[in-house]
C-alpha cells in the first residue's frame, strides 16, 4: 500500500477545521491510541486538535499508554479525559513485551497507532498486526539521521535547515516508508534550545495535518 498524499491547505492554521462535522475514510471517527515514553508533548499537541481542531470529529483517542511508570505524559493525557494505562517495558524483551502490547490493544478495534516519543524498537510481533498503520515522527531526514539527537545533529552540523519526518512503522531504527517531511528553518538559530524550539513548533502542528489526511484519505505532497 502506497502512502496516501497529505493537502496541508485544507488545515487552518489556527488549528481550526475549515470542514465542519468530519468522518475519517472509514465514515466514522478514526480510532487510535498513542504510545509515549516521557513528557508527550506532541500527544498533547494531538489531543488539543482531537478536542478543538483540525482533528475534531475526526479521530477518537480511546487509549494513550505508556512503557514507563513516571512518564508526564499521563497525566496530560488524564487531563483531556483520555484512558491512559503503563504496560511496562523495562527488564523484557522486546518480543515478549510486543505480544503484551498487541494483547493489550487487540480488543480496541484499533485504525492506527501512533507513536508520540515512544523509545522502543518495535518487533515485527506488533508491526505485522497492523501493517502500514503504526506512525511516527522524527526530528530529522530519516535518510540523513536515524535514532536519537536529530536536533543535536542538526546543531553539530551547521545546518542552515533540517526537516521534520513523519514515516510508517518497520522493524528498523527510524526506517520506515516516509509519510511525508516537513521544513525548519534553522538560519540564525545560535542555540541547541533554539534549533529544538524552531523543531518542536514545527512538530506539533505537521504531526496533527499529516494524522489528518492520512484519516480523510486526501492526497499527502512528500515535502512541505
Amino acid at each position: 500500500m502506497k502512502p496516501l498524499p497529505v493537502t496541508f491547505d485544507a488545515c487552518s492554521s489556527s488549528g481550526r477545521s475549515t470542514q465542519g462535522s468530519q468522518e475519517g475514510k472509514q465514515g466514522r471517527p478514526v480510532r487510535v491510541a498513542i504510545l509515549f515514553s516521557g513528557r508527550g508533548s506532541n500527544m498533547e499537541a494531538i489531543l488539543r486538535e482531537v478536542k478543538g481542531g483540525k482533528l475534531g470529529g475526526l479521530c477518537e483517542v480511546v487509549l494513550a499508554l505508556s512503557n514507563r511508570p513516571d512518564a508526564p505524559g499521563l497525566q496530560r493525557a488524564a487531563e483531556f479525559g483520555v484512558p491512559t494505562e503503563v504496560l511496562e517495558s523495562a527488564g523484557r524483551k522486546r518480543r515478549e513485551y510486543d505480544r503484551a502490547l498487541v494483547e493489550r490493544l487487540e480488543h480496541l478495534n484499533l485504525d492506527y497507532i501512533v507513536l508520540a516519543g515512544f523509545m522502543r524498537i518495535l518487533t515485527e510481533v506488533l508491526i505485522d498486526r497492523y501493517p502500514d498503520r503504526i506512525i511516527n515522527i522524527h526530528p530529522a531526514d530519516t535518510a540523513c539521521h536515524q535514532g536519537l539527537g536529530g536536533y543535536e545533529w542538526a546543531f553539530s552540523q551547521g545546518l542552515s535547515q533540517t526537516w521534520v519526518t513523519v514515516h510508517y512503522v518497520d522493524g528498523g531504527l527510524d526506517t520506515g516508508r516516509v509519510i511525508a517531511k516537513r521544513r525548519v528553518d534553522l538560519a540564525g538559530a545560535s542555540s541547541l534550545h533554539e534549533v529544538e524550539h524552531r523543531g518542536l513548533a514545527v512538530e506539533r502542528q505537521f504531526y496533527s495535518d499529516c494524522l489528518r489526511s492520512l484519516f480523510l484519505g486526501e492526497p499527502v505532497p512528500l515535502e512541505s
